[in-house]
């Protein structure tokens, strides 16, 4: 019973409440969470299948994502005032 696979990126990150939230870019709304990484990934998988169930015909495989970085410039820290006088 062999299946088409696709490869899809996620984005995993550490959740403010602890664990990892999980979710992945090419598909709207599609997230999860979990205690580990690895708990993490797992739900996501199943969230990715669930959410692919749902777009049946509507499934666009060739759908990319660009995922990048960028370089930004960091605020200098608010200078103290100091009266002149």
């Amino acid at each position: 019973m062999g299946g088409d696979y696709t490869t899809l990126k996620v984005v995993l990150e550490p959740s403010d409440e602890g664990g990892f939230t999980v979710y992945v870019p090419s598909l709207p709304g599609c997230i999860s969470e979990g205690n580990t990484k690895e708990e993490a990934l797992a739900n996501i998988r199943e969230a990715i299948a669930a959410y692919l169930q749902e777009l049946g015909d509507e499934l666009n495989p060739n759908q990319q994502v660009l995922i990048t970085e960028v370089e930004v410039e960091l605020p200098t820290p608010a200078q103290e005032k100091i009266p002149h006088g």
